[in-house]
C-alpha cells in the first residue's frame, strides 16, 4: 500500500504540484488557499499532503472542482459539531485511562472520512495524490500513493496523544507532521518545477526563545516540525519555482500557534480562517501573475 521515502520511477509529467502541510483546525486556511488556486486557474498534475493537509489533499485531489471546495469549506464549517474532537474532560481521561495513549477515539474521524470522500482508493483520484505519516517500527517517513485511501489519510492524521496509532499491514503509524510537516522536497523529486505550498501560517512567524515553563515543549516541537521544510527550501534544485502562499492572519488574531492561544479542537473561525485566506492567496497569486480562468474553449 505504501511507500519509503526514496521515489522510484517517478516524476516525468509532473509539471506542477499542491503540497498541504499540517496544523489541526488551522487546515481551515488551506481551503481558502484552493478556492484561491482554482479561481486563478491553476491545476496541479501531484498533490501531496501531510496530516490535515492530507485530508484536505485527498478530497481536492479526488474531484479539483470550485465545487469540491465549496463542499470541503462546508465540511470545515460544521467540523466543531462533527464529533471527531468531542467528549467532555471526564469522558477523554476514562478513554485514556483504559487505552493510556490518546484522549480520543479514531472511529469518528474515519466515519466522516468514509462518507465525505468521494474516493474509495488512490487510484480512483482525479489527481495523482500522496500521503506521508511517520513509522514507529521503521522510525521513518511512510509514503501512502496506492491501495485504500482512508486507512492512509488516517494514519497521516493520527496526531500523538490524541488520536491511536493506525495499523496497516502490521505496521503502525503516527501523524506525519512528526517527520516531514510540509513536504515540498518530496514534490520537487516526484518531478514538479512548480510548486505551490498550502500552510496554516507557522512559517510565516519567526519562533521566539521560550519565556515560561509551558512554552518550551511547543517551541521545541515548532523547531522539530520547521527544520525539514526549511532544509527542504535552502536546497531547492535550480528551475524549480515554489510559492508559499500566506493565510493573511495577522499576529492580534489569536492564533498563538507556538503559545497557548490555539487548541486542537479550535473550529469556531474556520469561515474567518477561509475567507482571510482566500483573499490574501488571491491576491498573491495576482502579484505573481497567475493566468486567469479559461473557459471550456480554451479562450481567456
Amino acid at each position: 500500500m505504501g511507500e519509503d521515502v526514496v521515489v522510484q520511477g517517478r516524476g516525468a509529467g509532473y509539471r506542477c504540484a499542491f503540497v498541504l502541510g499540517g496544523g489541526g483546525a488551522l487546515g481551515a486556511y488551506e481551503v481558502g488557499m484552493l478556492r484561491a488556486l482554482v479561481a486563478a486557474g491553476v491545476r496541479p498534475d501531484l498533490v501531496v499532503g501531510t496530516s490535515v493537509g492530507a485530508i484536505n489533499g485527498a478530497a481536492f485531489a479526488a474531484e479539483p472542482t470550485a465545487g469540491s471546495v465549496e463542499r470541503l469549506g462546508e465540511l470545515w464549517g460544521s467540523l466543531g459539531r462533527s464529533g471527531v474532537f468531542s467528549g467532555s474532560v471526564l469522558r477523554r481521561l476514562r478513554l485514556a485511562a483504559r487505552n493510556r495513549t490518546h484522549l480520543y477515539a479514531s472511529e469518528p474521524l474515519s466515519e466522516l472520512l468514509e462518507t465525505r470522500l468521494p474516493a474509495k482508493n488512490f487510484e480512483d483520484l482525479a489527481v495523482p495524490f500522496e500521503c506521508v505519516a511517520a513509522g514507529i517500527e521503521s522510525a521513518s517517513e511512510h509514503w501512502f500513493t496506492r491501495g485504500p485511501l482512508v486507512p492512509a489519510v488516517l494514519a497521516s492524521c493520527a496526531v500523538p496523544g490524541l488520536l491511536p496509532p493506525v495499523e496497516i499491514d502490521g505496521e503502525h503509524f503516527l501523524d506525519g507532521g512528526l517527520i516531514n510537516s510540509i513536504p515540498v522536497g518530496r514534490a520537487v523529486a516526484a518531478g514538479a518545477r512548480t510548486v505551490y505550498v498550502l500552510q496554516v501560517g507557522r512559517v510565516e512567524r519567526p519562533l521566539k526563545a521560550p519565556r515560561a515553563p509551558w512554552e518550551v515543549a511547543s517551541v521545541a516541537f515548532e523547531i522539530a516540525r520547521r527544520h525539514r521544510f526549511t532544509r527542504d527550501m535552502a536546497d531547492l534544485p535550480p528551475g524549480v519555482e515554489v510559492h508559499v502562499l500566506p493565510t493573511g492572519a495577522s499576529s492580534d488574531r489569536g492564533e498563538d500557534i507556538a503559545g497557548r492561544r490555539f487548541r486542537h479542537r479550535d473550529f469556531g473561525r474556520s469561515w474567518q480562517r477561509m475567507e482571510c485566506a482566500y483573499e490574501a492567496s488571491a491576491a498573491y497569486l495576482e502579484a505573481a501573475g497567475k493566468p486567469a480562468p479559461r473557459t471550456d474553449d480554451g479562450a481567456p
